[in-house]
């Protein structure tokens, strides 16, 4: 298997490039991958002259960068030069096979979009998100968490598809059990688009639904996969990232004072590191737009170092698991079935 070329929007991100580059170098040394850095040749080498002069990675230049007030389309148009552009190129022109970027997620996504285009038979792609459960060592994807704020139960229907071949290939669950997210159990519940939703998913034989699933449930650990709309999973997620810091913090406030509490924070500091760990989005890199015909994953903003050598071995993952391919090939099956029927 030859090494994966992922490309770096070095520019991107609230950190750029300071950290997204020492992410990215820390990558290329503990990762079996080649790292593009795509931006500014002069910041990007000044950074390595001063940390990593040894190190010479391959640098793309790009001269412009999309910046986070800017309106994703009319910013793409009028700078074509721009970072996330020139690494959507790359992935384009077969010169990389994914691209990671930290900056503005609506960029990210468009330029996706418009320089890979969507895989035959997806309506929407979605951004699907990796958060923890009550259940050690398991996960669950939720998706989407903000490529598409309206939905239709089609869309739905195919972010659960898609949700069940990453987690099946990438997250190594055999039978991805999938649930709806929804304000109850039972199948008339919710409006009008999740009651159709459910009707879809229930009759799809290409996925393992389970049913609704209500807020309470989608970190129990009873389901694989979670679908939903951008706008409510953008607010869970976000919801979910503040929670391993609130819950250090409480447990910091709530040990004893003076000689007794530094005893006990002593002995409990491993176990603080594991809690802040297992809800620590940085440990999960960010979100892969599933849909687009490429690999692209989209980071926090705030991303640091640690996050984006995550985010890369996420694109990795994906790159050898042929996610993309395995879900065109899906709807391709889905699509002969229907013929014959």
């Amino acid at each position: 298997m030859t090494r994966a070329r992922i490309a770096i929007d070095a520019m991107g991100g609230d950190y750029a490039p300071d950290e997204i580059v020492a992410g990215a170098l820390r990558a290329r040394e503990e990762l079996d991958v080649e790292v593009l850095l795509v931006g500014d040749p002069e910041k990007i080498n000044r950074y390595l002259q001063e940390h990593a002069p040894s190190t010479t990675p391959e640098i793309i230049p790009a001269t412009d960068v999309v910046e986070m007030n800017e309106v994703p389309l009319v910013a793409l148009k009028r700078k074509p030069n721009a970072s996330i552009n020139v690494a959507m190129e790359l992935v384009k022109a077969g010169q990389a096979d994914a691209v990671v970027s930290a900056g503005h997620s609506g960029a990210a996504m468009a330029a996706a979009l418009l320089r890979l285009g969507r895989l035959p038979g997806i309506d929407r792609p979605a951004i699907g998100a990796v958060l923890p459960t009550l259940m050690a060592g398991k996960s669950v994807l939720v998706l989407d968490v903000g490529a598409n704020v309206d939905c239709r139960p089609k869309y739905l229907e195919q972010f659960a598809i898609m949700g069940s071949i990453y987690s099946k290939y990438v997250l190594d669950v055999p039978d991805p059990k999938v649930g709806l997210l929804n304000i109850g159990e039972e199948d008339c519940k919710g409006n009008d688009i999740a009651v159709g939703a459910n009707q879809l998913l229930r009759k799809n034989k290409q996925i393992s639904f389970l049913g609704n699933a209500e807020g309470r449930d989608v970190m129990s650990g009873q389901f694989d996969v979670i679908v939903c709309d951008g706008f409510v999973g953008n607010i869970l997620l976000k919801f979910a990232e503040s929670l391993g810091s609130v819950l250090v913090q409480i447990l910091r406030e709530e040990l004893p004072r003076g000689w007794r509490g530094r005893i006990g924070t002593a002995f409990l500091r491993p176990n603080l590191r594991k809690i802040k760990q297992r809800m620590d989005h940085a440990e999960h890199g960010g979100g892969l737009l599933l849909g687009v015909d490429g690999i692209c994953i989209i980071s926090h903003g705030s991303s640091q170092a640690p996050s984006i050598f995550n985010a890369i071995r996420l694109a990795q993952e994906a790159v050898d698991h042929q996610v993309s391919q395995r879900i065109q090939a899906c709807y391709q099956q889905a699509v002969a079935l229907e013929d014959q029927n």
